[in-house]
This record gives structure tokens, sequence and C-alpha cells, in this order.
């Protein structure tokens, strides 16, 4: 453990820290791109599948106990397993679709929504933002969704400027949902 997350694990308190949540969930999430953990299952490597891995490691390492219910919700109620959809519905509270207004951190979604003949496609993307946000860039770590596809990492306003017309995370985007945050972290 590095020396640094265990001064701020001590500095914590008894309840867990969700600034230190989100710290260890963007790192982990970030981690992917370099190596896919062995922990995460193939079957589950997807955009949704890498939102519930990385909030997961973070409770594994920061609050243990949190775990031994399910972490997630559903229509039925407490789950495990939850894809984009049942994510943003019960799990995520919405922050807007502005990320300067949203006040978005680490740990946050931004999600799409793609109308396709077979019925609506979600995809979600984790926001990590630097612990200096005045000298550096929100980045996005997401899973395209494709079988024994890497994940990937990239600057925020690369994505609102460069990305095809419905993957841009802008307000004028009728696919694009807004950002969100996990239940667990708003007050």
């Amino acid at each position: 453990m590095p020396a640094a997350l265990a001064l701020a694990l001590l500095a914590a308190g008894p309840g867990p820290s969700i600034e230190l949540l989100r710290q260890v969930t963007a790192e982990t999430a970030l981690a992917q791109v370099r190596e896919l953990d062995g922990r995460w299952q193939p079957e589950q490597r997807d955009c949704a599948g890498l939102v519930r891995f990385s909030l997961r490691q973070a409770y594994k390492r920061i609050a243990p106990r949190r775990l031994e219910a399910p972490l997630f919700a559903s229509r039925t109620g407490p789950t495990d397993f939850a894809d984009a959809e049942t994510l943003l519905s019960y799990s995520f509270k919405p922050l807007g679709r502005d990320e300067r207004a949203a006040s978005v951190k680490s740990g946050d979604v931004l999600a799409f929504r793609q109308e396709r003949d077979s019925g609506d496609v979600f995809h979600l993307m984790l926001v990590v933002a630097p612990a200096d946000r005045a000298h550096a860039e929100l980045h996005v770590v997401y899973h395209p969704g494709e079988k024994d596809a890497p994940v990937r990492v990239g600057r925020l306003s690369e994505l609102m400027r460069d990305a095809p017309g419905a993957w841009r995370p802008v307000p004028q985007n009728p696919s694009f949902l807004g950002f969100f945050r996990f239940k667990e972290w708003t007050s």
C-alpha cells in the first residue's frame, strides 16, 4: 500500500472517506488501461463492468465491510450485478449535462443512450479528475464493449471536440444523458 494512501486511511476516521473511495475507483479504472486485472471476469468486461469492478475494488480496499451487502440497486432491490441502464436508474444520481455546472469529480460517470432497432444501448465512461484541476484536465476511462477490446482513456475536452456527434458529451447531443454520481457519495 502506498504511504500516501496509508496516511489518508488513518486520517479518514471511522467512516470511509468518499474522496479516498473516488481516488481508488479512478486508480483502479486507469490500471485497466495498462493491464487488465485478472479479478475482473472476462464475461463482465464492458462499460458497466468497468464501473462495477472499479467501485468494488475501491470498497474492498477502503471499506470492505460495505461489500457484505450488494453494492448496487435494481428494480427488484439490492444486487451484485447491474447493467449500464440499471446502474444509472437505481445506483447513480444525475448531476446534469454541463461538466462545469455538475462539479464533476473522479468516480462520477458520463452516460449515453443510443436508440437502435433492437432497443436502446447505454454506454458509461468513468471520470478521472486530476488532483490539480487548474493545471490538468479531466479524463475519461471506458471499455468500448467489444469482446477482448482494451480499456481506453482520453481527455474529456478531446471527447467533447473530436468524438463522432453521437458520442460527444455536450448538452446539444440528445444521446448524451449527462453526468452521474454514485448515490452513496451524495448527501
